[in-house]
């Protein structure tokens, strides 16, 4: 397969890890998330996944103002750039190992319609759509997300017109996810995130990487990311590949040993890349283009 010669790069800029802690950089608030997101876009970032927390503590959250408040905070600053809505919180469910039965703190675990309101407010460039279950690290953290809620999701952001950006953490999801484009549940161009070295899904080795490549439908847009001190080889693997590449402090904190990154420095560490492997960096409007998205308005 062909080396992708114009890389869209996206920037997962604050996720949902325990992850606020241990960088000054994470952004919380609102207003951080959206200067953040400024800041990749200004770097090189065509798009820019976005998840929202608690202001107050920093915990991951799901309310609609926060990220209402995030996306007109970015929209009053006239930056062009693709705006991406996690639609995957929700789906935790933290289980006693002896009593299984019984939910621990930590749970928060909802139909897939009741994943998707801040998608209806505001109508996204694009929402992520989580397809399927995992065992979420170690311990006893499930992420939860079955046939079922999935068929229910995909169908309503295809009802809104919003384009699904399919988060795949292993093989049999993204079959999945073909299951579900069979199904008529999906519009081309399909759009595919390969997720690797979340612990227990597919691992990050180039050999499963290129195996999910080979397994995609025709036509599909896609791009992969792995965690830690594998996001930068991933950039590359990825665009060798025929991908697009994601960066961002939700997977990884560091620039390089014991340096903090921003967002922006992750984005700009990617487009050398990109740049040193001979390829172009799409721009917002060129990744619209590609991702089958409307115009910017």
């Amino acid at each position: 397969m062909p080396m992708n010669d114009s890389v869209i790069i996206t920037c997962a800029l604050t996720g949902a890890g325990d992850t606020v802690g241990r960088s000054p950089h994470v952004p919380v608030t609102p207003e951080q998330i959206a200067r953040s997101a400024v800041e990749a876009a200004e770097a090189g970032a065509a798009v820019v996944h976005i998840h929202v927390r608690d202001p107050e503590t920093g915990a991951p959250a799901r309310d609609p103002r926060l990220y209402r408040e995030v996306v007109e905070r970015v929209k009053e600053t006239g930056t062009d750039v693709v705006i991406n809505l996690t639609a995957g919180m929700g789906g935790d469910l933290v289980i006693d190992p002896d009593a299984p039965l019984t939910h621990l703190p930590g749970t928060d675990l909802v139909s897939g319609l009741d994943r998707l309101p801040h998608v209806e407010d505001l109508l996204p460039d694009i929402c992520t759509l989580d397809c399927g279950s995992l065992n979420f690290g170690d311990g006893s953290n499930l992420y939860v997300s079955t046939p079922d809620m999935l068929r229910t999701g995909a169908k309503r952001i295809q009802e809104l017109g919003v384009r699904p950006e399919l988060e795949i953490f292993d093989t049999g999801q993204l079959w999945f996810a073909k299951q579900l484009l069979a199904e008529g549940l999906l519009d081309d161009p399909t759009v595919f995130q390969l997720c690797m070295g979340i612990p227990w899904g597919a691992p990050a080795e180039p050999g499963v990487l290129k195996a999910m490549v080979d397994m995609l439908p025709e036509g599909a847009q896609w791009a992969s990311f792995a965690l830690g001190r594998m996001q930068m080889p991933w950039v590359a693997q990825s665009i060798l590949l025929g991908g697009n590449v994601r960066v961002g402090l939700e997977d990884n904190l560091y620039l390089s040993r014991g340096v903090k990154a921003t967002n922006g420095q992750l984005v700009e560490r990617a487009v050398q890349i990109t740049e040193l492997l001979g390829a172009t960096v799409a721009t917002p409007e060129e990744a619209r283009q590609r991702l089958g998205l409307k115009p910017r308005s």
